[in-house]
């Protein structure tokens, strides 16, 4: 019998000898086939995965969860803004004297000219925020997170800076001008400030 040759999905020619040369075609036949169906299977799956719409959806920290929108009005006084966050606001002359801010998030905010008089400012964050020629006047600022703020110009007469923790030149800045005594917690400025 001669020797017939077939090639294969590789193009590579194979020499079927023997008895059975059907055989050795169908086989090399099922193979071709088997490696289109692996290759058209991966194909589908891959295409199927650059077509298929994804959702994404941001996350809300739970701490802010079912939080109302807070709109910023330039006369806050007295509102009780518990925990709220207002990251990159511009808060520039707006009147919070007298306001709970305790767990208030203020981070990269503007706040120069900001009325904070007799606020309560406990654990408040406000990491690399302006409060230049604000009022912290007789505002509680015990255990306040403070780091990369600015303080120029602010005063400071009885605010309460207990545990607070501020960078050490601003410190040493307040300190310069720290005096009165905290009307609610009774401790004096600099005491607060360690000065």
């Amino acid at each position: 019998m001669s020797d017939n040759l077939a090639s294969n999905c590789h193009n590579v020619k194979y020499k079927i000898t023997g008895l059975e040369p059907k055989i050795m075609r169908m086989f090399t036949s099922f193979r071709c086939f088997s490696h289109f169906l692996r290759l058209s299977a991966f194909n589908f799956l891959l295409l199927l995965l650059v077509l298929t719409p994804i959702s994404v959806q941001a996350i809300t920290p739970p701490e802010i969860r079912g939080q109302s929108e807070q709109e910023i009005s330039f006369d806050m006084h007295g509102m009780d803004l518990k925990g709220r966050e207002y990251i990159k606001a511009d808060l520039r002359r707006v009147d919070l004297s007298k306001t709970d801010l305790r767990g208030a998030v203020f981070n990269n905010s503007q706040l120069q000219e900001t009325n904070f008089q007799g606020a309560n400012m406990e654990d408040v964050v406000a990491f690399a925020s302006l409060f230049d020629n604000a009022d912290l006047r007789d505002a509680n600022l015990r255990n306040a997170l403070l780091m990369e703020s600015i303080f120029n110009n602010t005063k400071i007469t009885g605010a309460d800076f207990s545990d607070a923790v501020l960078n050490r030149s601003e410190k040493k800045e307040l300190c310069a001008r720290a005096d009165g005594v905290n009307s609610i917690t009774g401790v004096s400025t600099k005491e607060s400030l360690a000065c």
